[in-house]
């Protein structure tokens, strides 16, 4: 963390996670997927996209995700794979 208290990984566990709650009330687990996914590939530059799977990839192993976050990037990974 730096000496201004940002943690852009927790930044970015945040913003992921208030976009699970959003799908979450979903009743078709796979539409709930597709939305976190689709959301994150519109909405979120290829930086926030690495960070994100730097967070999930790294030791931190995706601690604070939320489980159908996990699910979607997961299983989307391809999909939202950000250009180098």
């Amino acid at each position: 963390m730096s000496a201004h208290g940002h943690d852009p990984d927790q930044t970015v566990v945040r913003l992921a996670n208030r976009i699970g709650e959003f799908f979450a009330v979903f009743p078709d687990r796979e539409e709930a997927i597709e939305g976190v996914a689709n959301h994150i590939r519109k909405f979120w530059e290829p930086r926030m996209r690495r960070q994100l799977y730097a967070h999930l990839d790294g030791p931190a192993a995706g601690a604070g995700l939320s489980e159908l976050v996990l699910a979607a990037v997961s299983a989307r990974r391809a999909m939202l794979r950000p250009e180098a």
